[in-house]
């Protein structure tokens, strides 16, 4: 039984945690013309994330997007808003922790508070922001909102959300004088579900985006450059927060798993060199490749096959491999991944019936309780 936040899925004491990513999303992560890619119709949503609930992993985390990558797939075309896709989720599951991922230039503070406490209640307490401030110049101008540069779009986030922590701590109307906010007589209620804020999360790589995830992050998502090195960066970030805010730092994987390696390998160059959407792939590496920098020395092949296979760390073999790998992430510091997959109802096998008993039996997740199954 949930008595605070801290008893909720997310901080359970599983060494390895796992969520699903970007299930909102047309195609989910991959730009793949497979006919089996991501079809993310709200009774898919709801399935998928009822199997997720049931199985017992950690969290949904949403991709707050508002253009595709074009092409045929034209994956992350068709989307779910996020927060709306949260309230709608938490209230028909019962104990995953479920993510709204918002850009906080296109909306309010004040109304973004309202909205968020309204899904915590929904989820008694089981609802997390993901803080973003956004990079896609295209989605900006949707919303008729200047892109400012890299490190002014962070102040802007720290005055954004400076101001809803606020809204759901204080009870009394206060004023905010900012750079960016000038607001009166601010109030807000009722209060977060436990009288304590949902969870946050942040991304970031950058120094600037590692400084704001760690001072106010609950949770963080960045990359894995390489095994190596993934220990020493992961250590920056948790000397770099508060004592004992930091609970969690996760990363994103293209999950692509079966019983054996050659299955998985041969899975993998289906939906990528025989139906992967090249068009798709070349316009998000054209759109993305001031963020794929640091990866450009690769050849351009290979980062095309990387978009369409899913970006993220790539996690593609036998179930036991994928737990050994499982186990280096976790001994380098990493406490879970969040998941994409091609389907992510047809693929929850593979997590449930073909990872998660190994992860069991490697220590990396406590036994299950087994559910009965949703009618």
């Amino acid at each position: 039984m949930r008595t605070s936040r801290s008893d909720t899925r997310i901080y359970n004491p599983n060494r390895f945690k796992l969520g699903l990513f970007g299930m909102n999303c047309s195609g989910g992560l991959s730009l793949t013309k497979a006919p089996e890619r991501w079809d993310a119709s709200w009774d898919n949503n709801v399935k998928a994330a009822q199997l997720a609930d049931d199985a017992g992993l950690e969290f949904l985390l949403p991709i707050g997007r508002w253009h595709g990558y074009q092409g045929e797939s034209d994956t992350q075309g068709t989307t779910f808003e996020t927060l709306t896709w949260a309230c709608g989720l938490l209230a028909l599951t019962k104990d995953i922790t479920t993510f709204g991922t918002l850009h906080v230039a296109f909306v309010n503070p004040v109304f973004a508070a309202k909205q968020m406490v309204t899904a915590d209640h929904i989820g008694h307490g089981r609802f997390g922001l993901n803080v973003v401030s956004g990079w896609n110049p295209i989605e900006f101008g949707m919303m008729g909102v200047d892109l400012k540069d890299h490190d002014k779009r962070y102040a802007y986030s720290e005055e954004w959300l400076d101001i809803v922590k606020r809204i759901w701590a204080e009870d009394q109307p206060f004023d905010y004088n900012g750079k960016v906010f000038e607001l009166k007589d601010v109030l807000g209620k009722p209060k977060p579900w436990w009288g304590t804020r949902p969870i946050l999360v942040s991304a970031g790589n950058s120094e600037v985006g590692r400084t704001f995830a760690a001072s106010n992050a609950d949770c963080l998502f960045t990359t894995i450059p390489d095994l190596d090195t993934l220990a020493a960066k992961l250590e920056t970030f948790r000397s770099a927060a508060p004592p004992g805010q930091l609970r969690n730092i996760f990363s994103s994987c293209h999950l692509m798993v079966r019983p054996t390696r050659r299955e998985a390998e041969e899975y993998h160059h289906y939906i990528v060199h025989e139906q992967g959407d090249m068009e798709a792939a070349e316009y998000a590496l054209n759109l993305r490749g001031d963020r794929l920098a640091p990866h450009l020395s690769a050849d351009r092949d290979k980062l095309r096959a990387r978009l369409i296979s899913g970006a993220g760390f790539p996690i593609v073999c036998s179930y036991d491999d994928a737990v050994v790998m499982f186990a280096k992430l976790s001994a380098a510091g990493l406490d879970g991944l969040a998941c994409g997959m091609i389907n992510y109802i047809d693929d929850f096998r593979h997590i449930r019936d073909g990872l998660l008993p190994r992860m069991e039996r490697a220590g990396l997740r406590e036994a299950r309780i087994e559910v009965g199954v949703r009618s």
